[in-house]
């Protein structure tokens, strides 16, 4: 599990995103992570501590005189062996606390006294106008400055019926974050553009030709290379995933289109990960109109014409980012793999055997250089995509 072992402090201030609380606790929990929650006394007018008690298995904290703890210093015990703090939501108030130090109940106590070293991670919620306000965004500076870590927020329809930036992350997006402060920045400062997902080349309106990608293994090796501290940007095939958090998405049908995609978007990028299963022949004479059944039984003559082959384009400029290919093969897998990346002229390519892993949550990699092959043992595609983004940063700094 992402947070095995690992011991959050949860604070929840006075605000309706309160109730996001309730399911991040219960990720972070089935996350493996033990989960410490303490509410300021605002925060219980939104949600109770019997709540948080059952969902973190934890006695909750509100009052920095509680008698539950021998010395009765909760504001030093609760963080000595934690390993983040993590402020969900955040209301303007206490940003302005963390911002001047202020340490007046036991929440904003125990983040002015956590250890140097100890993270302390934010996620503001509140009204559009709020966040908006020149003070907020002076605290918002400070606490950046500060090195203290602010998850969002994010822009869209409020409590109060007003839309605009203030909205907490969702639960998911805020595991995302504090899953990703624990991983090393290996990619910090890199720009990395990855394909995924099959692609869709149309026979007429309602049909097409097309394959079983279900683009899992792409969005894992975003979400990986995103954690890693990349800026990364993913062209997509026609799938039904969400983009990671963080991640920039730009939808893409055909085979062209990803290629006009790719091309369009590929100078300045450190690295270029083709996992995309992209459709080798396109249909030339495709139909405006449904194609109907031939009272005679006669077929449609389908001519077809081949696609620009986009991993060799990339890899053949001038100023070429690192190229990172991707072969499903249904078998054969060591000799395709091998001359695959010879014909390419790529420093690294990825092989599996493709109908074993379509639509899987794991995969079994093989790795191929000019040094020959290695295997990465059967895992979850996340897993895999940490591990190979950890073996192309290695790559990049030698």
């Amino acid at each position: 599990m992402d947070l095995d072992g690992r011991k959050i402090v949860l604070g929840l201030t006075g605000g309706v995103a309160c109730y996001k609380s309730a399911e991040l606790t219960r990720a972070l929990v089935k996350a493996g992570a033990s989960v410490q929650v303490v509410m300021t006394e605002a925060a219980t007018h939104f949600i109770t501590p019997v709540t948080m008690q059952a969902l973190s298995g934890k006695p909750v904290h509100v009052d920095q005189w509680d008698a539950r703890i021998p010395n009765n210093m909760a504001h030093i015990d609760l963080t000595r062996d934690a390993d983040a703090i993590v402020i969900a939501p955040c209301s303007a108030d206490f940003m302005a606390k963390l911002a001047h130090g202020a340490c007046d109940d036991l929440l904003s106590t125990l983040c002015v006294a956590r250890p140097a070293t100890l993270p302390l991670m934010v996620a503001p919620a509140m009204n559009v106008e709020m966040w908006q306000n020149p003070a907020t965004r002076r605290n918002a500076a400070t606490l950046r400055g500060d090195g203290i870590a602010l998850l969002g927020p994010a822009a869209g329809e409020q409590a109060c019926g007003e839309v605009g930036m203030g909205r907490v992350l969702e639960p998911e997006q805020l595991l995302e974050e504090i899953i990703a402060s624990f991983i090393g920045k290996s990619l910090a400062g890199r720009r990395v553009l990855i394909t995924a997902g099959p692609t869709f080349e149309p026979i007429d309106p309602v049909r097409g030709i097309t394959n079983l990608s279900s683009g899992k293994m792409g969005y894992a090796l975003a979400r990986a290379a995103r954690e890693a501290g990349a800026d990364v940007l993913l062209v997509s095939g026609p799938t039904a995933l969400a983009a990671p958090y963080g991640v920039r998405r730009v939808d893409v049908q055909t085979a062209q289109q990803m290629y006009d995609a790719v091309m369009s978007q590929v100078a300045g990028q450190d690295v270029f990960i083709a996992v995309a299963a992209v459709a080798d022949w396109r249909v030339a004479n495709a139909s405006s109109h449904k194609l109907k059944k031939d009272a005679g039984g006669a077929m449609p003559a389908l001519v077809f014409e081949q696609n620009p082959d986009i991993l060799a384009s990339v890899a053949a400029l001038a100023n070429k980012p690192y190229c990172v290919g991707f072969a499903a093969e249904s078998g054969n897998l060591l000799e395709f793999g091998r001359a695959k990346r010879e014909k390419k002229g790529i420093p690294l390519l990825v092989g599996n055997i493709g109908p074993d892993t379509f639509g899987s949550d794991r995969n079994e990699l093989v790795l191929f250089d000019q040094n020959g092959h290695a295997a990465l043992p059967a895992a979850g595609k996340l897993d895999l995509a940490r591990q190979l983004i950890r073996e192309i940063a290695s790559r990049l700094r030698a």
